[in-house]
């Protein structure tokens, strides 16, 4: 949604400057610092945010360091404010790997800031889906697997050498996804028919995934996507869903809270209707993305077993 791109808060202007800063450190003629990645001999990675960085990691293993931009899962991803070291992460990157589609177009001007020549993956693109469709494609785990094979190529291409590692790292994270596949598809087989509503579109591709039916009224997506509050007939009409209790499920990004979500949520719990929440990023002290989406699709499943 590109309404929603994740906003910097720095000038342009600023970040070259810092770039040029960072390359002059970097220069043949003075040693790398210790503990960067060309110290350590491993290849540097660049995530948007720590859901692709988790991805990135799992893909290289011992033979990467990924920084994650946004890794705060306390923060809301459409407000962040940049850090002087972002750009000091890109000017030492390798590989860079976003989500596109309009979500993280800070990223891409970051990186085109830093003046480096990273090789970039640009996950949305990797999904081969149409432009305007729904950007969150870390939810949709084809694509996901997808980007993990495109990672081990790329990184495979800076290290010949370690090729094989990276396509075994991908084809046991690979695994490990088509596994949640199928773990998704059971509640849509289990529960067929049921009907859920969300308050914002993110985990939409993970709903179809699990044979669920989206219920959300048009109007009501269309607003949060554009950042506007959604009309009053549009809540209205997702309340007396959630109320009537004719959905299984109200599926809730945890990150960004607002007076409709709230009250859709107080609604929910009154009603008895079960409330699901998800998260944009990673939240604290899970690492694997394998890890959180289970942890994801379990409380899913968990929730409609109620209904």
């Amino acid at each position: 949604m590109s309404p929603r791109s994740v906003r910097f808060g720095a000038t342009v202007a600023g970040l070259a400057a810092l770039s040029l800063v960072v390359a002059g450190c970097g220069s043949s003629d003075s040693p790398p610092a210790s503990g960067a990645p060309a110290a350590t001999g491993k290849i540097a990675v660049v995530a948007s945010t720590n859901v692709w960085g988790s991805v990135a990691q799992a893909v290289g293993g011992d033979a990467v360091t990924v920084k994650s931009i946004i890794d705060d899962p306390s923060a809301d991803p459409h407000s962040y404010e940049d850090k002087p070291e972002d750009a000091t992460a890109l000017a030492e990157s390798r590989l860079v790997v976003f989500n596109g589609g309009g979500y993280d177009d800070f990223f891409t001007e970051l990186v085109d800031t830093s003046g480096k020549d990273a090789r970039r993956i640009n996950a949305f693109e990797v999904s081969g889906k149409a432009d305007g469709t729904n950007e969150h494609v870390w939810y949709d785990l084809p694509t996901v697997k997808a980007v993990a094979d495109k990672i081990a190529e790329e990184l495979g291409l800076i290290a010949p050498d370690k090729k094989g590692s990276f396509a075994g790292n991908a084809r046991s994270f690979d695994a490990g996804l088509d596994e949640l596949i199928a773990r998704a598809a059971k509640i849509g087989a289990d529960r067929p028919g049921a009907k859920v509503v969300f308050t914002e579109p993110i985990p939409e591709y993970l709903l179809e995934a699990a044979g669920l039916t989206n219920a959300t009224p048009e109007e009501f997506s269309e607003a949060v996507e554009e950042e506007t509050d959604p009309p009053a007939a549009a809540v209205g009409e997702i309340t007396d869903l959630i109320t009537g209790k004719q959905v299984a499920a109200l599926v809730n990004n945890a990150q960004t809270e607002t007076p409709v979500t709230k009250a859709l949520k107080d609604a929910a719990t009154k009603a008895g209707v079960p409330v699901v929440d998800v998260t944009e990023t990673l939240p604290q002290g899970v690492t694997s993305y394998v890890d959180w989406m289970t942890g994801q699709v379990d409380a899913l499943a968990s929730a409609l077993a109620k209904t």
